[in-house]
């Protein structure tokens, strides 16, 4: 089975095909299809290993299958002696895609 490093949003993630993934938010509707950089490819028996400079000339492809929104965050500012109090909240906009092909 095959492994592949992607970045996306900033971040890598390690994944294989027909795994589901929530990432942050990617343009597109649900059901297109992505292609994601790809950082490093291998297998499980370690036979095949390629790594990209930075990337490889291979991409990821990914199914776009619904838009979301992550759990609130409170954000609570307080300065002592000063009666100052301010809260915030905060919820990231997300995007579940499934790996289809590596």
């Amino acid at each position: 089975m095959k492994l592949a490093v992607i970045k996306t949003g900033g971040k890598q993630y390690l994944v294989k095909e027909a795994e589901e993934l929530i990432v942050d938010k990617l343009e597109g509707k649900e059901g297109d299809k992505l292609n994601l950089e790809t950082l490093a490819m291998f297998d499980e028996e370690k036979k095949l290993f390629e790594v990209g400079k930075p990337t490889l000339k291979d991409t990821v492809q990914a199914q776009l299958l619904e838009h979301l929104k992550g759990d609130k965050i409170r954000i609570s500012y307080f300065k002592a002696k000063v009666r100052y109090r301010k809260t915030k909240g905060f919820r990231p906009q997300l995007t579940k895609i499934k790996i289809i092909k590596i």
